[in-house]
């Protein structure tokens, strides 16, 4: 967004985040702002993540019923629906109360297989899409088509050919005036706002590098059971798998690319790096690797200086920082001088709930018949260049932005079924081939 926009978009936001304090009310104070239409969702993906979605649309300020859930496996429909009915929301996201009555889910209304979505989505005013990032662009692409109103996680796709789906769906949603907010809940994080406000508008200056990271632990891994097919597999063990995940750099590290690219306001012309896989070595963890260093250039020649590892036993670091030729944002909240005088010291600790104020934020709009929320393009360029960050570290080459956005090499499977084979497939040895710096095509 040009920086106008961005102030624009700050000020609206700041008028419907006063309705965030509600979170903190008891369900039913909190049902008394209700307005008068109901808002009908359907949720498409029904993890944990989707599961938290679902029960946070539930949750914000106005009449929200969710009517359908979709999903490829049915026993992560029932989980959901077990979690979101349940008498007291502490074990699913936290939150003391219930929302059951606020769900409608018939039998019928609980589709399984991946045409499910569909089926879904043809009963919804808003549709949650919160399954693995690979099925993201089809998946946004019908709810557009359809004219839903939309809620996605990030990362918005896993491949090229993705990213440009989602950009030609972004700019249709645009044409029918549908509201799209996607899961980088930075931007309705008010530390941030405040933060990149400032950046934005030249308090340190032009800034000429930005240091972005998530460094961690391992995560999750789901074994293999002998029914198994592989489509199975690798469906549940999603994250390993890139048609499915995009490695962790695109999954998971976008969060903090985006940050910088909010913060610049424009987007990587090229990246160079490196990585690869030292600890997850075993075939449970497919084909990603664990760690990823990436220097990224914006068209102004400044830098982007990019990690992101997952090993136990390391040092954590998950943040973003900013230098500009008059001073320095070492974090989020945080801006100095050159000589170290605090210009903005933000204290966050009574702050909302960000992931709760995206789904408040957008469904005042819906409930008001406004037009507010564009987040698509945004997100489809940030995963993009976290997929260009990704091609960087499996070739080893310098990757150029533009041919990186129009390479032809598609990720998912010719055929969507459970008895299709996915495109990377287990060595005799049961180990998956991964990239080869050097040797491995990107484009």
């Amino acid at each position: 967004m040009k920086k106008t926009n961005r102030r624009n978009f700050l000020k609206t936001s700041t008028v419907l985040t006063g309705g965030s304090m509600l979170s903190s009310l008891p369900l039913a104070q909190a049902a008394q702002s209700l307005v008068d239409d109901t808002i009908k969702v359907a949720l498409i993906g029904c993890g944990g993540r989707g599961t938290g979605a679902a029960v946070q649309a539930l949750l914000s300020h106005q009449r929200v019923q969710l009517v359908a859930m979709a999903d490829a496996f049915r026993h992560r429909i029932d989980d959901a629906y077990k979690n979101i009915t349940a008498d007291d929301l502490s074990d699913v996201i936290g939150v003391e109360g219930t929302v059951k009555n606020r769900v409608n889910v018939p039998e019928e209304h609980k589709y399984v297989g991946f045409d499910a979505y569909k089926k879904a989505i043809r009963h919804a005013d808003v549709v949650i899409l919160t399954t693995p990032p690979g099925f993201r662009p089809e998946h946004f692409k019908e709810a557009v088509a359809q004219s839903k109103h939309v809620f996605m996680e990030k990362p918005v796709a896993t491949d090229a050919p993705g990213i440009r789906k989602v950009l030609e769906a972004a700019a249709l949603a645009k044409q029918k005036r549908l509201n799209v907010v996607v899961g980088l809940q930075r931007h309705y994080q008010q530390i941030y706002r405040e933060w990149v406000d400032r950046l934005q508008n030249g308090v340190i200056g032009e800034v000429i590098a930005s240091r972005v990271y998530w460094n961690m632990g391992g995560l999750w891994v789901k074994d293999r059971k002998p029914d198994m097919s592989e489509m199975q597999y690798q469906m549940e063990n999603w994250y390993y798998f890139n048609w499915l995940c995009g490695d962790h750099i695109v999954e998971q590290h976008v969060h903090n690319l985006d940050v910088s690219n909010w913060v610049k306001q424009s987007y990587p012309i090229r990246a160079f790096g490196s990585g690869g896989r030292q600890v997850r070595v075993g075939s449970q963890y497919g084909e990603i690797f664990d760690h990823h260093v990436v220097e990224f250039e914006y068209a102004d020649g400044s830098r982007m200086f990019s990690q992101c590892r997952q090993m136990p036993g390391t040092k954590e670091d998950v943040t973003e920082g900013f230098h500009g030729t008059n001073g320095v944002a070492p974090y989020p909240g945080l801006i100095q001088t050159r000589s170290g005088y605090s210009i903005l010291n933000y204290d966050a600790k009574n702050d909302p709930n960000p992931y709760q104020v995206e789904h408040d934020e957008l469904f005042a709009a819906i409930a008001k018949s406004e037009y507010k929320f564009a987040d698509a393009e945004n997100a489809a360029k940030s995963t993009m260049t976290a997929i260009m960050g990704r091609m960087a570290t499996y070739s080893g080459q310098l990757i150029e932005w533009d041919a990186a956005l129009q390479s032809e090499i598609d990720l998912m499977p010719v055929r969507l079924d459970w008895d299709a084979l996915p495109k990377v497939l287990p060595r005799e040895d049961g180990i998956y081939p991964c990239a080869i710096p050097g040797v491995t095509k990107v484009i």
